[in-house]
């Protein structure tokens, strides 16, 4: 007796999409399931984090962004329908109605299981002028084509980035990388907002020292442009900063508008809410990851929205086994990203001071600096490690460091020791490796659980 072949109908053919296809693929064969999978752009399975890094020439061409093609997921059974936007989602009908973006048609397909992977979407403020040429967000392939196309043909050497997050301290090291003389406008009073202000002051002090120049509390009110409509300065309340190209880094928000018509469930940052399976919360064959998804903060219990390709890939191929008819779940993240400007490394993950204030936590902070290998080997350089932790408990709450090579990863360590619940009383005697080339004796982490102890026991009374 045969079974009734079912179909998975995909929206969106990046990192979490294409993810879910090739796993359920694995499990279950075309003859089982028809997987038909709608993608508005050109390109599927890419990496948009290396997108700066294509930029600033460290990459060399767009292809080597390109994870799989169009071509090698349909050599795989997948119906991959590009340049299709998916424009409405009938949920009592069980279909989705599509648009060919070339030919103008729009048609409905219905599905069996549903995978909504519509990832999120750029800032892009209502300002006089943000449409002007010249201006760039740096959301897609596309987005990354069109800006190193500007660059080529664009004489001035001047550029103004707006915001100073991940995207926009990277796109300021490719623009450093390209030769331009470079400011970043920012409204925050430190860059790098997910950092506490005092590890962002420190980000502050290093850019300006690659010759970048940092306008903090200090919000875009126009964009000015020239008599050709090009754009030729980018102004705040107080002043103007000549521009050539103006590149907008100000965070993205879920791309959820066909999930909200449609009746699904939202949080408080727009983004679709799941069970651990990925599936949205009260539809049992619908399921979402990436980007337009709200996860579990581990440490804070809350719902967050995280746009980071790790998670999205992930996302993907727990729902592919759930598709597939296997078994998996995403139990929630802890926070943790890297990011670099020239040669800064960036990184953080658990708590920040105001996050561990607004779950009501009671805790300690300390600051240490050390070197990322032995002083007395060649090119020992300082880093500064942030760490918090629960007051009495002694819990880890987060880290947060700032430093030179060697810094970012070395925040993989407390990323575990979160998951794990470690206190840092424990995480004194971790067996790191040490070789002078790699670390001091004293790792810098184990440096500042060590200083965490002893802040713990001092604000409950105990010796030290």
């Amino acid at each position: 007796m045969s079974t009734k072949q079912e179909r998975l109908v995909i929206i969106g053919g990046d990192a979490t999409g294409m993810s879910a296809a090739s796993q359920a693929r694995r499990l279950r064969s075309p003859e089982e399931l028809e997987i038909v999978a709608f993608e508005r752009g050109d390109f599927t399975s890419y990496s948009a984090c290396g997108i700066p890094y294509w930029v600033g020439g460290a990459v060399d061409g767009r292809d080597e962004l390109v994870a799989r093609t169009p071509e090698e997921h349909r050599e795989r059974a997948i119906d991959l329908r590009m340049r299709t936007e998916v424009r409405r989602i009938d949920v009592p009908g069980r279909r989705v109605l599509a648009r060919d973006l070339e030919a103008g048609e729009e048609y409905w397909t219905a599905y069996d299981k549903l995978v909504i992977a519509t990832g999120a979407r750029p800032l892009r403020p209502s300002l006089p002028g943000i449409d002007a040429s010249g201006v760039h967000g740096v959301q897609t392939l596309g987005d990354g084509q069109a800006l190193i196309d500007t660059l080529e043909h664009t004489e001035g050497r001047r550029a103004v980035v707006v915001g100073a997050g991940y995207i926009g301290v990277e796109m300021a090291e490719a623009m450093i990388q390209r030769g331009y003389d470079v400011t970043v406008v920012n409204r925050g009073k430190e860059p790098m907002s997910t950092l506490d202000a005092d590890m962002g002051r420190l980000v502050h002090e290093a850019m300006t020292g690659l010759g970048i120049e940092m306008v903090n509390d200090a919000e875009v009110t126009k964009i000015l442009t020239d008599d050709d409509g090009r754009v030729r300065a980018v102004a705040t309340e107080n002043a103007e900063y000549p521009a050539d190209v103006v590149i907008l880094g100000l965070g993205v928000r879920p791309e959820t508008e066909l999930a909200r018509e449609a009746g699904l469930p939202l949080g408080d940052h727009g983004g679709l809410l799941t069970d651990l399976a990925m599936r949205v919360r009260g539809h049992e064959d619908i399921w979402a990851g990436g980007d337009c998804v709200e996860v579990l903060d581990l440490m804070s219990g809350r719902e967050r929205h995280i746009a980071l390709g790790t998670h999205a890939n992930k996302h993907g191929q727990v729902i592919g086994s759930n598709v597939g008819g296997g078994y998996a779940t995403f139990p929630g993240v802890v926070g943790t990203a890297v990011s670099k400007v020239c040669d800064l490394e960036i990184a953080r993950t658990g708590l920040r001071e105001k996050d561990a204030r607004a779950a009501g936590l009671r805790y300690v902070a300390v600051t240490i600096e050390s070197t990322n290998r032995a002083g007395y080997y060649p090119g020992a350089a300082l880093m500064t490690v942030k760490m918090l932790a629960e007051r009495r408990t002694g819990k880890l709450l987060g880290v947060q460091i700032v430093g030179r090579e060697g810094a970012g990863k070395r925040v993989d360590v407390a990323a575990v020791a979160l998951t794990a619940g470690m206190t840092v009383e424990q995480m004194t005697a971790l067996d790191l490796g040490y070789a002078p080339p790699f670390s001091p004796v004293w790792d810098p982490i184990l440096v500042a659980a060590r200083k965490a102890v002893a802040a713990v026991r001092a604000a409950d009374g105990q010796p030290g």
